[in-house]
């Protein structure tokens, strides 16, 4: 039997709709805790959202995020809470509540009753202020190529003509629309050593003969027989994902961990290359998209 999540997502049910996309849906709570009180659910019907595949759960996250952003512009609160619960609706879905103090997150509360035209007011308001975009969270994919299952649908209808960006038949990274994602996440980022270093995003054909060291010093475009060392993606961004670490920024700091889950998460066997030793070392960061492409981005890291 459908949820009622499901129901609404069919358009059996009502609900005040906030934001959806294709494959998500925000609306408000009509038993709230507080005014502005908003569920965030995946349109497909899944039970346990940690049951959810890693890159539909992340998806839901981002989502969330724009909800967020449109939750706290339209209601007055000092922030929004987040909060999983799971034990009413068998239906994966995240509570994001406006807050002005702990207490208005505790669900032992009474509900509150909020009556139409007020609902429809809130709904009207967040989902005015609904960003097409978070700023440092990929772009919501316009081109089907964007999307994994568009990608292979369009790869498998079309002759293969990429290559590494050094030959001049293959697209740049501007024109390349799987690495729409990688564009936005690491968009104004810099690798911070001794020097700054900006991350740009890098696509390539995988070498025929695989990742061998040989294969990797063309890609960085630096001489043949150039040292490779291997080093695990966490570790590489240790200083910049921390709150308090080499960027002083939170901000920044969450950026990092956004492009650490995507390169993680929707990317297979994300590796950090590193070439030579210093005083200028390129770093590329290569993990494994659809039909093998290799996307990721490349950096510069000063040791003196």
């Amino acid at each position: 039997m459908p949820s009622i999540f499901s129901r609404i997502v069919a358009g059996e049910l009502p609900a005040y709709k906030v934001a959806e996309d294709e494959h998500h849906l925000a609306f408000l709570d009509i038993t709230p805790l507080v005014e502005g009180h908003t569920l965030v659910i995946p349109k497909r019907e899944v039970d346990y959202i940690f049951d959810l595949p890693p890159a539909e759960l992340a998806a839901l996250h981002l989502f969330a995020q724009r909800v967020a952003a449109g939750v706290r512009a339209a209601v007055p609160c000092k922030r929004v809470g987040v909060a999983v619960i799971g034990l009413e609706v068998p239906h994966a879905h995240i509570h994001l509540i406006p807050m002005n103090k702990v207490a208005d997150m505790n669900f032992a509360n009474p509900k509150i009753k909020v009556d139409e035209r007020r609902m429809n007011e809130l709904a009207a308001a967040i989902g005015a202020q609904v960003p097409t975009v978070v700023a440092g969270t990929p772009a919501m994919p316009t081109d089907p190529r964007d999307t994994k299952g568009g990608r292979e649908t369009v790869e498998a209808s079309e002759p293969e003509v990429h290559a590494a960006h050094t030959d001049k038949a293959a697209p740049g990274p501007e024109n390349d629309a799987a690495l729409a994602p990688l564009r936005e996440l690491t968009k104004g980022l810099s690798y911070v050593s001794e020097a700054d270093a900006p991350l740009e995003p890098v696509s390539f054909a995988a070498p025929a003969g695989g990742l061998t060291d040989e294969a990797l010093a063309k890609l960085a475009g630096v001489a043949a027989g150039t040292p490779v060392e291997r080093q695990e993606l966490t570790y590489f961004l240790r200083n910049h994902t921390a709150d308090d670490g080499v960027t002083g920024s939170a901000e920044t700091a969450n950026r990092f961990k956004q492009l650490q889950m995507y390169m993680k998460q929707e990317l297979s066997g994300s590796q950090v290359y590193r070439f030579g030793q210093g005083p200028q070392v390129p770093v590329l960061v290569l993990g494994e998209g659809e039909g093998g492409r290799l996307l990721g981005f490349k950096t510069v890291l000063t040791e003196t």
